[in-house]
């Protein structure tokens, strides 16, 4: 990141939280194995309690597993942050499935004998550990009460949710943690990245939709209007150019020397501070189903995916992939092309055939083109597997790249580790 970028992240998050930036009071959950870096600002040791070796280890679940045992020591918390909203979301899930023996490892000052951990690192991270009977106890005490709100109860002196990234897929996640273990919090994403550049801050930490003022001197960034004009060849536009509530495609160029391109990112205006525009991104066109060229975004298919489990009584979606058929070759059956969707769901345990028609049915009412389709019998009925929990958590570690999960499944490896975790 950026000088720049922290310095403006940092300033927004103390005007906002005045106690956020107390030394030793943010604790970062974050698996980063190539190197050890916090993702809203540069890695300053002073603000963090956990450990920056502890986000380096070479599994995922064991990162997130010691950076919460790290974290769960300090009563006095002001600021919880992760990379992602997924990464925050599978270790709250470790504290809801393993909290007795963070509890037993609390009280003892000690790391798991079966923790999967480097021995050289494993002493080192050991050494900085003591035993801590009374937060023990009161680990044990609330969690025994549930875990709506536990985050707060647990850090009562935390003051905001800090996530790298709150939109596309990590919407979900955003919006489960909001319902649940860190209800009564504000989430707050400072940054904006597309491509691996960093395009934008996000200077108003209390509002519950993240915007970003898009920063000039940053990257080199143009825009195609949303729709396409009919011209054969459409003409970009500048940051100066932009109308509030237009929706535009990022083309961008990220540093001298490297190549021009469509970023894959759909923004809407949302208005403009001191006249740079302020955007909210709005879907990735890359991640699209199309197995008759219907073409169907990952954001709107989210959209149909959660009004289909609102008719499924007591259900909470937790995450879902999509697959086209034609990448589980001659096991999706003779039928014709169709998309096979794996779920991973709270508070239910099984779909009658009649709930599992709904998936398709409301993308029958919510795409024409899919619904023609299935008319015509050239895109075949959608099948829908429910899979166990922590499935995705699984494919995260199988991933093996702290980047967001891609919702259309495109690779072989992947569908392998989400299918051994199928339940009905």
């Amino acid at each position: 990141l950026s000088a720049q970028g922290s310095l403006l992240y940092l300033h927004a998050l103390h005007a906002a939280f005045p106690q956020a930036l107390a030394p030793r009071g943010t604790a970062l959950l974050s698996w980063a194995p190539a190197r050890p870096r916090a993702p809203a600002g540069w890695p300053l040791p002073t603000l963090y309690c956990t450990p920056a070796e502890a986000g380096a280890l070479p599994s995922r679940t064991a990162a997130l597993r010691v950076q919460l045992l790290f974290a769960l020591r300090v009563r006095a918390l002001r600021v919880l942050e992760a990379r992602l909203a997924s990464e925050l979301h599978d270790a709250l899930a470790a504290l809801r499935t393993g909290w007795p023996e963070l509890a037993q490892d609390l009280a003892l000052g000690r790391l798991s004998p079966g923790a999967g951990l480097p021995e050289d690192v494993r002493g080192r991270l050991q050494a900085m550990l003591v035993p801590d009977a009374a937060r023990a106890a009161e680990l044990r005490a609330e969690c025994a009460q549930g875990f709506e709100g536990i985050v707060q109860r647990l850090w009562p002196q935390l003051q905001v949710v800090v996530v790298g990234t709150a939109h596309g897929g990590e919407r979900l996640y955003c919006d489960a943690l909001r319902q649940a273990e860190c209800k009564g919090l504000p989430l707050y994403c400072p940054f904006y990245r597309a491509a691996g550049a960093l395009l934008g801050v996000n200077l108003w930490p209390e509002e519950p939709e993240p915007r970003f003022l898009l920063c000039p001197d940053w990257a080199f960034c143009e825009f195609l209007p949303c729709p396409a004009e009919e011209e054969e060849e459409q003409q970009t536009v500048l940051l100066g150019e932009l109308w509030e509530g237009r929706e535009y495609r990022l083309v961008l160029t990220a540093r001298p020397g490297e190549y021009r391109c469509r970023a894959g990112e759909v923004l809407r205006v949302a208005g403009f501070h001191k006249q740079c525009p302020v955007v909210e991104p709005v879907r990735r066109e890359s991640q699209a189903l199309s197995v008759r060229g219907e073409s169907i975004s990952e954001e709107r298919f989210c959209r149909s995916l959660c009004r289909a489990v609102g008719m499924w009584p007591g259900a909470r979606l937790i995450d879902y992939v999509c697959v086209e058929s034609a990448l589980l070759g001659a096991s999706s059956g003779a039928c014709a092309p169709h998309y096979e969707v794996f779920v991973e769901l709270r508070g239910l345990r099984d779909l009658s055939e009649g709930q599992r028609y709904k998936l398709d049915h409301c993308l029958q009412e919510d795409f024409p083109i899919y619904k023609s389709f299935r008319f015509k019998g050239s895109i075949g009925p959608l099948r829908l597997h429910l899979v166990g929990a922590g499935a995705f958590a699984q494919l995260r570690e199988a991933l093996g790249s702290p980047i967001p999960m891609p919702r259309v499944l495109r690779e072989e490896r992947l569908l392998a580790v989400i299918q051994s975790t199928v339940i009905s």
